[in-house]
């Protein structure tokens, strides 16, 4: 307000009327300068928010990164227990392995099925709210994001269009479909399936996937107590190689999608030109 009354008010001194509006556009600039860098940087793509982050987001966001710190420090324990140990190894991992392993020795007379199925329920499920969450929370912009659901995202229109007659069945079968559970469970959340709902139907499938397993490791008995055993004495050396081959499937999957703008990109530049 006080730079058009100066500008009006003195119309004939033009270096007194430049003087008084020069730092008025100075400041203008400046705040103009500040407030889009503030927003920019609150929206990086590689965020799965958009703006200033909520508590919620922080939160879930932290979850989801603290269940892969625990996957990895876990991991040696993980392989150990299976042959000494193993329904400790399903709660606290929920492993294919341990379950099998565990039923094994419940057919040798070490436990009982009950508890086998029953230890798998925390030791799968413990994680998945927070996935549900992240759906209810970011949505699209956060599957999109997951390893694996590209081809998923190509169909998120008709998942929202279908409604539970798509999420109710593919929460039933998460535990047998070729892709991430994670990715189902994001699906999910965004579409708008209830907690409770959610719960539910998670409990289905982990039960029905642990019973599949169970028996399996039921059936072998004997045989499978001793490879279960076998891969705890070498446990080390079993934990090593599944490091090695973790990082190289992670390197082979950044190098795949780091490739796929670089196909694009003399196109984009022969198209500026």
């Amino acid at each position: 307000m006080s730079v058009p009354e100066t500008e009006s008010a003195q119309p004939t001194d033009g270096a007194a009327g430049a003087a008084a509006t020069a730092p008025g556009k100075e400041g203008a600039a400046s705040g103009a300068a500040t407030l889009p860098g503030k927003a920019d940087r609150w929206n990086d793509p590689r965020l799965p928010w958009l703006g200033k982050p909520r508590v919620a987001d922080i939160l879930c966001w932290a979850g989801i990164v603290l269940s892969g710190v625990f996957f990895w420090a876990l991991l040696p324990l993980r392989v150990s227990l299976v042959g000494t140990h193993p329904v400790v190894a399903e709660l606290l991992n929920g492993s294919t392995e341990s379950i099998i392993s565990a039923a094994a020795f419940a057919r040798v007379g070490h436990g009982t099925l009950a508890v086998v199925l029953l230890a798998a329920i925390p030791g799968l499920m413990k994680f998945d709210i927070l996935y549900w969450w992240a759906g209810r929370l970011w949505g699209e912009r956060f599957i999109v994001a997951l390893p694996g659901s590209r081809r998923v995202a190509k169909y998120l229109g008709r998942v929202q269009q279908a409604g539970p007659k798509f999420t109710w069945p593919a929460m039933v079968l998460s535990s047998f479909l070729p892709v991430p559970r994670a990715i189902i469970f994001v699906i999910v959340g965004w579409a708008g399936m209830r907690l409770v709902t959610f719960f539910v139907l998670d409990a289905i499938s982990v039960l029905l996937w642990a019973g599949l397993l169970a028996g399996l490791g039921y059936t072998l008995g004997h045989q499978a107590v001793v490879a279960a055993k076998t891969v705890s004495h070498y446990s080390v050396w079993f934990t090593i190689g599944i490091v090695v081959l973790t990082v190289l499937l992670a390197l082979r999957a950044q190098r795949r999608a780091m490739a796929i703008p670089d196909r694009h990109a003399p196109a984009s530049r022969d198209h500026a030109a």
